[in-house]
């Protein structure tokens, strides 16, 4: 299932999502004269610092809403509206990036097969994503409502892909890789904008869950999962997602059939 994402929503409430991000350009360690494929790119950000460390780099996303904010933000770097599953490039890349995408591609396989088609042997697969169990009370607490409600929703595994470190190394391993680093954590995250901040996560990133909800189940559940939640995970100022994330180094060692 499709849906479309809102880039200004995303850039005002939700930068923490490229702040993070950051780490794993540095993680990637991007080097002049290299070609980085950015798988994922939303609004540009990351893609424009990969773009002033190697001045090679191609971002790819899904969301033509997001590719035509980044082409506006940033005109001097390609970007192109490409699925991560079936992008066809004739050339390949030293390095392919990616932040915060690939748990919402639940065909994990293609995705990873995909990938080392376009990769030069040797080169490196560098991202960082939802690892298991990432924000499990904010999504199993929306799933009770939904229930409670008698609302029929896609499944969470037909729309997100949260693998542990060994069912993830696994798929690489499988599929010419082989990882040299990995690691799942946590993270707990700070959701902007205080009090609104639950709702608009929920607005931004779990949107689908209600599409066969009316607007008027969409509100009540919205304001009962804020009920339940609101002395769990909020300080008093702001919501803490219970993030967890899985990063992965991993270099391919030979082409797939």
């Amino acid at each position: 299932m499709k849906f479309n994402w809102n880039p200004d929503l995303y850039d005002n409430k939700h930068d923490f999502v490229f702040k993070f991000g950051e780490e794993i350009v540095q993680l990637l360690n991007p080097q002049k004269n290299e070609t980085i494929l950015d798988i994922g790119c939303g609004t540009g950000d990351l893609t424009k610092k990969i773009a002033e460390l190697c001045g090679k780099v191609t971002g790819i996303d899904n969301s033509s809403e997001m590719i035509q904010t980044a082409l506006k933000k940033y005109p001097e770097i390609s970007f192109i509206h490409a699925d991560a599953k079936d992008y066809q490039f004739d050339n390949k890349f030293d390095a392919i990036f990616s932040n915060a995408v690939l748990h919402w591609i639940p065909q994990a396989d293609i995705a990873v097969q995909n990938a080392n088609r376009h990769l030069k042997v040797g080169g490196r697969y560098v991202v960082e994503f939802g690892g298991k169990r990432c924000n499990y009370s904010i999504v199993s607490t929306l799933q009770e409502q939904l229930d409670k409600f008698c609302i029929d929703y896609p499944s969470i595994e037909s729309m997100l892909f949260f693998p542990s470190i060994s069912q993830y190394s696994t798929l690489l391993e499988n599929n010419g890789f082989e990882v040299n680093f990995a690691i799942l954590f946590d993270r707990p995250t700070e959701l902007q904008g205080g009090l609104e901040g639950l709702s608009n996560f929920i607005e931004m990133f779990l949107k689908w869950l209600f599409i066969n909800a009316s607007d008027s189940e969409k509100s009540a559940i919205i304001k009962n999962t804020i009920k339940i939640l609101k002395p769990r995970i909020f300080n008093g100022t702001s919501w803490i997602a219970d993030y967890r994330r899985i990063r992965i180094v991993a270099y391919k060692k030979n082409e797939i059939n």
